[in-house]
Order: structure tokens, then C-alpha cells, then sequence
């Protein structure tokens, strides 16, 4: 799935849990396009008609393009007469036969990245629920959005560094790569960008010889942490566990791979080929 798709999956899982908590009767957005200035409407929810669908909504043009070119939550409560936008998409609005409507920008990094937008088919104002509601959605795009970012610059890196992996400072990104990418698996919702990472995770412990010893996800995500320095604390906020969490995963881990300390726990492990 490429980074636009998953993009889009975010967007329409967040419309429909805005219209689940306003009763919103319609909402749709969508995301920035590559290299242009324009935001492409791909996801709808709630609509009668294709009118806004695949729709180019130019910075600065309409509600949409306000919200996109001020970096900020706009509303309107009836747009084909409201005097605070232009007027380029009242066609499709009126096609579609909405009056109300928020349009929240998705901000990635001090980026607009996309819009969403929550409509009525009445001309009634947006209460503070609904547009805080509509907010809240967009920041979910948002976090996702940057774990998605995450991910792939790190896997980005995991595959970059085998090759100076001799290198000493280097090996150290490679083992705080890894370790990385191992904690943000889990918290990749795309299934085959979540493989893609931890077939990356297995790239970055090719060079070592493989052994017999077998651990639990969470064990090596617990030891990935231990062998790039963390403490106790760090591993369990980096992994939302609890210290007493992180402290039972090493525990069953050094007892797999017959280790005393965490230091013997580590070098078994790579000995093992579990780590880098």
C-alpha cells in the first residue's frame, strides 16, 4: 500500500468516526496532492451524489482551500451565501445539497497534509461538540500520519545502513534502528507496511549466524531496547508498557536464552541472530 492509500484508509476511518460522535449527516476529505497546491477530496461518507467526489480543492479557493492556505479550522453555516470564502465549488455543494460545513486542515510537521470536512443539509450553526469533534479527528490523521513517517524513514535507514554496519558509530544506528523499528511495528494500522518493517528488522540481523534460541515479540522488542542503552524506564516509554512490564519480559528472556544479566542476555541474543 503505498503512503497516499494508507493516507486515505486514515482519512476515511476518521470521517466515519466523526459522523459516529455528532451525527454529522456527511463527511468527506481528503489529502494533499504531490507537488501541487491542491487538495484531492477521495473519501466520502454520508453523501447522496458523486458531486465532491475526486474534486481539486485549490489553496485559498472555498472552505477547504481557506482552511488549507490559514493552517486552521474554518466554518461556514451556509456556504453557497457566506461572504468569508470564494465561491469556485458551489456547484457540487449545491449538488449535494449541503449548507453547514466545517473544514478542519490535517498538519503534518507544520504541513498541510490533507482536510477533512463535516457537513448538514441545513443552514443551522456547528456546535463547540462538533467542531471540537471535527478537530479531534484530524489530529487522529495527524499521529497517524507521522507514525507513517516514521516508519518508512526508518526502514528507509534499516536498509541504508547494512552496508557501513563495521563502522562503530554506525553500528549503533543500526542497533537503535532496529530497536526502532521494532517498537513502531505494532503501531502501523497498514498490514503490509508493518511487514515490510519487521522483514527490515530481519535484514539488520542477516550478517549474524543463527541459532537455536527463540524469543517472544515483545521479549525482543523489550531486548532491542536493552542493546541500544535504554533503561528499564526508557523501554517502558518507548513501548507503553509499565516498568514492572518491561521488567518481566527481560526476565523470561534471559531465562530463554540461559543469561544471567542483561549485558549476557544481549550477546546471546546476537550470537543468536535475533539482534544486530
Amino acid at each position: 500500500m503505498t503512503a497516499d492509500a494508507a493516507g486515505a484508509v486514515e482519512i476515511g476511518g476518521a470521517l466515519a468516526r466523526l459522523r459516529r460522535a455528532t451525527g454529522l449527516p456527511v463527511a468527506f476529505g481528503g489529502l494533499l496532492e504531490s507537488g501541487r497546491p491542491q487538495i484531492r477530496i477521495s473519501e466520502l461518507s454520508g453523501t447522496h451524489t458523486a458531486a465532491l467526489r475526486a474534486l481539486a480543492v485549490t489553496s485559498g479557493n472555498g472552505l477547504g482551500g481557506k482552511a488549507v492556505a490559514l493552517a486552521r479550522p474554518c466554518a461556514v453555516t451556509d456556504y453557497s451565501s457566506s461572504r468569508q470564502i470564494s465561491h469556485e465549488y458551489d456547484a457540487q455543494v449545491a449538488t449535494e445539497g449541503i449548507h453547514s460545513v466545517v473544514a478542519v486542515p490535517v498538519v503534518v510537521r507544520r504541513r498541510v497534509r490533507g482536510v477533512l470536512y463535516g457537513a448538514l443539509r441545513s443552514v443551522q450553526p456547528l456546535g463547540d461538540r462538533t467542531l471540537g469533534a471535527a478537530v479531534a479527528a484530524a489530529r487522529d490523521v495527524e499521529q497517524a500520519l507521522v507514525v507513517q513517517d516514521e516508519a518508512r524513514e526508518l526502514l528507509a535507514a534499516a536498509r541504508a545502513e547494512p552496508a557501513v554496519a563495521d563502522r562503530g558509530a554506525a553500528w549503533e544506528q543500526v542497533r537503535e534502528a532496529h530497536a526502532a523499528l521494532r517498537a513502531l511495528a505494532p503501531r502501523i494500522p497498514d498490514p503490509g507496511l508493518r511487514a515490510e518493517l519487521l522483514a527490515a528488522c530481519g535484514l539488520l540481523t542477516a550478517s549474524c549466524p543463527a541459532g537455536g534460541a527463540a524469543l517472544a515479540p515483545r521479549e525482543l522488542d523489550v531486548l532491542s531496547w536493552v542493546a541500544a542503552g535504554a533503561t528499564n524506564a526508557a523501554v517502558a516509554e518507548r513501548l507503553g508498557l509499565r516498568p514492572e512490564t518491561v521488567k518481566g519480559y527481560l526476565r523470561s528472556a534471559m531465562r530463554r536464552l540461559g543469561a544471567h544479566t542483561r549485558g549476557e542476555a544481549v550477546t546471546a541474543a546476537r550470537r543468536a541472530g535475533l539482534l544486530p
